[in-house]
């Protein structure tokens, strides 16, 4: 890989693209300094940029103050690249500018929905003469990406957005536009990519996006061998995808370190307060919502942090509040749909909670969050058909989220579909149940069938899950399970576990009396009837449930 590479395209990085002109800096000022006498050349002016010169200087004076209008006046009729560019960059801002505006003035969902930006069809059909003919380099093929996806015409978009890459391989704008538009690992694979070293980033970014954090993870340790172990820009990257595979405490020591080396740092920030917040760390949470007020208090990320720390605090209003503050300011940051969808749920407001999740899912289908946040709203709607519907969406989007597959087989279960319920619950046990909940509603599931052998295997699974994992539960939780066991192995004449479970069951307020009769129970016929030696855990004719062969029940060395 060229370091210099990532320098030699900042001339171009100027037109107006901030993001990444800000990103390619953030890398480069990671990157070790290059001599002077290695120092690339500055970029060859043209004869149409010396004509365009004081328009275009003019022009961009109007644009960096938002004028966008008379940046476009003033730059009509100019010839050269940069001018063009920046004319119909100007001119598409005015028209979202214009849009925002009339946005804010609609009065509800329905007209806000209809509101459009004029000026896209104008501008798509000028672009798509230039393009026609070859006209445009890689900063207008870019805008003409944009402008198709804007249009909905998200094939066309991807083959010209690729065509930008190709051009100008280091405009991280142009990838990061593509990247919303890839919907699988195949259509990923399918397209055709410069072979740049940028490539790389765009690979891990997508890795992170499609939920393939292993090849993510592996990905940004080899930008960092390749001499990117100072970038900041990493740091977040990897932070954001231990996140995403709830591997909570990885996150927050990585967020932390992001921390110290940039402490005015805003990007990512909304993403180190949901960690902060699953983990009900309160006080931390309100340092970072000052910290971040003290810098920016009008940036997106801030109010989300805000918002986080009243929703921690059960003040829901206030939170939503926060969140619809980040969304004036930017109407497609997801974080906040879906963030203000699960405040809108805990205030019991359905209606505002659907709206909310299905504009989250309009900035991104690929958000998990939101598919699952619409499956929850419709369950307590009690409409399971919707719930099924939702619920598969956000399974797809995370495969191996036992989550995801509890919610199914509880759908599955409303609808009667117990086989799939099993097998969705057996699969939620398989992958690593987050929740400990699992097995025990399949083995609820077998009982109500009258499926008992199903039912105790199940029962025994979970109980040994959650002792060997030492994990403080619900009285009510093992208790079920032990009751049912014992009376399980009193049936089929197993008295010496039947005992054991009986008096664990004495451990336990609620099943204490249910404990003692058992063990009243079995003392009077201990004596009369020997306990068989039969496997009790042999095969099991007719049983959906590949439940795994185990020997019986050892709670001795189990301590509740």
């Amino acid at each position: 890989m060229k370091m210099a590479a990532l320098c030699s395209e900042f001339g171009d990085l100027k037109e107006g693209l901030l993001h990444s002109s800000k990103w390619a800096s953030e890398l480069a000022f990671a990157l070790d300094r290059l001599p002077k006498d290695e120092l690339p050349p500055s970029h060859p002016f043209t004869e149409e940029d010396a004509q365009d010169l004081d328009a275009l200087t003019l022009a961009k004076s109007y644009f960096d103050l938002k004028e966008y209008d008379r940046a476009a006046y003033f730059l009509k009729g100019c010839c050269s690249q940069k001018a063009y560019f920046l004319y119909m960059y100007s001119r598409y801002l005015s028209g979202e500018k214009k849009k925002d505006d009339e946005t804010v003035d609609s009065l509800g969902p329905l007209e806000k929905g209809q509101v459009r930006n004029e000026a896209l069809r104008e501008l798509r059909v000028e672009l798509s003469k230039k393009h026609n003919a070859g006209e445009l380099d890689g900063f207008t093929l870019y805008l003409y990406g944009v402008v198709l996806r804007k249009l909905d015409l998200l094939k066309e978009a991807v083959e010209v957005f690729v065509a930008a890459i190709h051009v100008l391989p280091l405009h991280w704008g142009a990838w990061l536009e593509l990247s919303n538009l890839v919907t699988n690992i195949e259509m990923l694979k399918s397209l055709s990519l410069p072979d740049c070293w940028i490539k790389d980033f765009f690979m891990a970014h997508m890795y992170t996006e499609l939920q393939m954090i292993k090849e993510a993870l592996q990905k940004y340790q080899n930008l960092i061998e390749a001499g990117f172990s100072k970038s900041t820009y990493i740091i977040s990257q990897i932070a954001v995808a231990y996140h995403n595979i709830r591997d909570i405490d990885q996150a927050l020591a990585l967020f932390n370190e992001l921390r110290e080396q940039d402490p005015y740092r805003i990007d990512n920030m909304d993403t180190f307060s949901n960690l902060l917040y699953v983990k009900s760390m309160k006080p931390e949470l309100s340092y970072l919502a000052h910290n971040l007020v003290e810098i920016d208090k009008y940036r997106v990320e801030t109010c989300c942090v805000i918002g986080n720390y009243y929703s921690l605090r059960s003040q829901h209003e206030k939170a939503a509040l926060y969140f619809q503050r980040a969304l004036k300011l930017n109407p497609r940051c997801l974080g906040a749909w879906t963030l203000m969808g699960h405040e809108y749920m805990e205030m019991k407001n359905t209606s505002a909670a659907i709206q909310a999740y299905r504009h989250a899912i309009e900035v991104n289908k690929r958000d998990y969050r939101a598919w699952y946040g619409l499956g929850q709203t419709y369950e307590i709607l009690k409409m399971p058909f919707y719930c099924l519907y939702y619920y598969r969406k956000a399974h797809q989007l995370r495969p191996n989220d036992s989550r995801m597959l509890v919610a199914l087989g509880e759908s599955y279960e409303k609808l009667t579909q117990q086989l799939e319920a099993k097998k969705c619950y057996w699969r939620a046990y398989s992958v690593g149940d987050v929740e400990k909940m699992a097995l025990l509603k399949l083995a609820k599931l077998h009982e109500q069938l009258n499926e008992s052998d199903d039912a105790a295997q199940c029962y025994m699974l979970y109980i040994q899950d959650i002792f060997s994992c030492g994990e403080q539960l619900e009285h009510a939780e093992v208790s079920t399970a032990l009751r049912y066991l014992g009376q399980y192995y009193f049936k089929n004449k197993l008295y010496d576990e039947a005992s054991l479970c009986a008096q664990r069951c004495c451990d336990y307020n609620d099943a204490r009396e249910e404990g003692k009769a058992l063990l009243r129970q079995i003392s009077q016929v201990r004596d009369q009837i020997e306990t068989p030696s039969a496997d009790l855990f042999a095969p099991l004719s007719n049983n959906n449930t590949p439940v795994r062969r185990v020997s019986p029940l050892n709670l001795i060395s189990f301590t509740p």
